[in-house]
């Protein structure tokens, strides 16, 4: 699952678990310890994601709820303050526009 936050882009996978825990990943560092503050971030250079945390599901699940239960904005890209972040995000926008085609 990707998750994009104004704060923080997230894949979120079962991989390697026993079904009881996930494996968050970022591309950035800070993204994960922003939705999940002190949580304990591996890095790793050579994977495809560089920052990982492997957490409890339910941990995961609530800390999703709370991130939508904070929504204020009326438009989400409007509300990503970081200029890289915007950047990046407005090249999937427009890449799923077009994969969303003209019905």
């Amino acid at each position: 699952m990707w998750i994009f936050l104004n704060n923080a882009f997230l894949s979120i996978v079962d991989k390697g678990g026993d079904g009881t825990t996930l494996l968050v990943r970022a591309r950035k560092a800070g993204d994960i310890q922003r939705v999940f503050p002190g949580t304990k971030v591996e890095v790793s250079p050579k994977n495809d994601y560089r920052f990982r945390a492997r957490l409890e599901r339910e941990l995961v699940a609530q800390a999703l709820a709370e991130s939508v239960r904070q929504i204020t904005y009326p438009n989400f890209k409007g509300s990503v303050t970081e200029q890289d972040r915007h950047d990046a995000y407005m090249d999937v926008w427009q890449d799923m526009y077009r994969f969303q085609g003209r019905a």
